[in-house]
């Protein structure tokens, strides 16, 4: 299971957040779980021959 204690802090621009923001609620979806799904598919996506945990594989989708 994932462990939530870590803080990523990421710099955009004020109109890419309102606009990031906008989606997320129209899809019911925080921008933080927004983002975690991206960080899981990216390392899904490059992870090369790591070994990657089950619980990790099996929350993305796609």
């Amino acid at each position: 299971m994932e462990n939530r204690t870590a803080r990523l802090t990421v710099l955009i621009d004020p109109d890419k957040k309102k606009l990031f923001d906008e989606i997320c609620a129209a899809k019911d979806l925080t921008p933080s779980q927004v983002v975690r799904q991206l960080i899981r598919q990216y390392i899904v996506d490059n992870a090369g021959n790591r070994e990657l945990p089950e619980w990790l594989i099996s929350n993305v989708g796609r």
